[in-house]
């Protein structure tokens, strides 16, 4: 009897151990199990943020090639209303070539006439010789009749003289007129050229970005299917975490065999602490103080003297244009003159004539100053003072003075 109840309690015993290291051999095994799914999960979850780092920086460069594409875009929109303004401009001008060159016309036609009737007066007078002199004398029945004929002999001379005269005149007035009307064809085409060039350079800088835009869109759908993967791991490794986690606490409750349960499954909750701490606090932000009369006559915000720009500005008068150029002495445009003048005072403003007529603050014509920038359809010009400019006008003309008004003006701003 002994011996049978020693002989149970060594089964009992030996059934206890196979027991004890089943159980941690399961353990075991969970926790390497546990092990591996947190590291996946570590791995999974560095490669998710490196990939949303990246969709945060693709989106952050869209939306600053956006903000680029809209300012193109406006300044394609203000070319386009130049242009409206200009090609009614250029039909004013069509029309008053088309007088001109009537005007043209008819002063050749007097010319052929007056230098015919001169001829004809020459012929005349070669043909004749001083006979008129001789007869007068010869011919005269007294000294009366004498004055008389020598009266009309020198009438006729002084005809002759104001012929010639009006023929000179006529010739002198012809070439004004041409001049004029090259002048102003030059000048329409430099506006029309202006025109042309700048809404080419702008519709290929616009076709340029959306092409980047493209290649962004791409680049961000690449950046975020990798991160909708790199969560789905996370996701899968979260999961398997709390199934060993699961087993492990019921392995637990089995091995003391009571019947308190592990909550472990709630450590899971620590990983989702989303703190947002995102209050907006950019709204206090000021865009320029608008000043007082709809800002039609802003205060002066540098130290530069107009006057002083003026001055400097017309040291330069009677070099020449050059389309592109930004060089007072060998040759600048339009928006490269008022770049380059206003470069010598430190103040830095765009190569654009478009891009001018946002410079600054808006002035009207009435309140414009010695140094405000007046701008047209397609041009800018500095002002004077006085309903005169200075600026660079056409490659015929290059820097010269004029009057303001002498085309219809867009917009005045004040950059000093």
């Amino acid at each position: 009897m002994h011996r049978k109840k020693h002989m149970w309690k060594m089964r009992l015993v030996a059934a206890g151990l196979v027991a004890i290291l089943g159980i941690s051999c399961f353990q075991s095994a969970s926790a390497s199990a546990l092990s591996k799914a947190k590291n996946k999960k570590s791995e999974a979850q560095t490669a998710l943020d490196n990939a949303n780092a990246d969709i945060e920086n693709i989106q952050s460069q869209q939306q600053e090639l956006q903000s680029q594409i809209d300012a193109l875009d406006a300044d394609l929109v203000n070319i386009i209303m130049n242009l409206d303004i200009l090609e009614g401009e250029l039909s004013d001008k069509q029309t008053e070539l088309d007088n001109v060159t009537a005007q043209l016309a008819q002063a050749q036609e007097d010319e052929q006439n007056q230098y015919d009737a001169m001829k004809k007066r020459i012929v005349y007078m070669y043909e004749n010789g001083d006979d008129s002199y001789i007869e007068a004398l010869v011919g005269a029945t007294d000294f009366s009749d004498l004055l008389n004929r020598l009266e009309y002999a020198q009438q006729i001379y002084d005809y002759d003289r104001n012929l010639l005269t009006q023929y000179q005149e006529t010739v002198q007035q012809v070439a004004d007129l041409k001049s004029q009307v090259e002048t102003e064809k030059a000048e329409l085409e430099e506006v029309q050229q202006s025109y042309q060039e700048q809404q080419a350079s702008y519709e290929s800088m616009i076709a340029e970005k959306q092409s980047q835009m493209s290649d962004f869109d791409t680049q961000l759908a690449s950046a975020q299917s990798l991160a909708a993967q790199y969560k789905a791991t996370v996701d899968e490794q979260n999961e398997i975490i709390r199934q060993e986690q699961a087993a492990a606490a019921a392995a637990a409750a089995q091995n003391n065999n009571k019947g308190n349960n592990t909550t472990t499954a709630n450590n899971n909750n620590g990983n989702t602490t989303g703190n947002n701490n995102g209050s907006n606090t950019g709204g206090d932000s000021t865009t320029g103080g608008s000043t007082g009369g709809g800002g039609l006559n802003p205060p002066f915000s540098t130290s530069v003297s107009g006057s002083d720009v003026v001055s400097y500005a017309c040291q330069f008068i009677g070099n020449p244009y050059v389309w592109g150029g930004e060089s007072l002495t060998d040759g600048a445009d339009c928006s490269g003159f008022i770049k380059s003048v206003y470069a010598n005072f430190g103040i830095s403003l765009p190569h654009s004539s478009v891009a001018l007529q946002r410079a600054g603050s808006e002035v009207s014509y009435e309140n414009a100053q010695p140094g405000d920038i007046v701008c047209y359809a397609g041009h800018v010009a500095i002002y004077m003072g006085g309903g005169q400019i200075v600026h660079a006008s056409s490659p015929s003309t290059g820097i010269k003075t004029g009057s303001a008004t002498y085309r219809s003006i867009i917009s005045v701003r004040r950059v000093l």
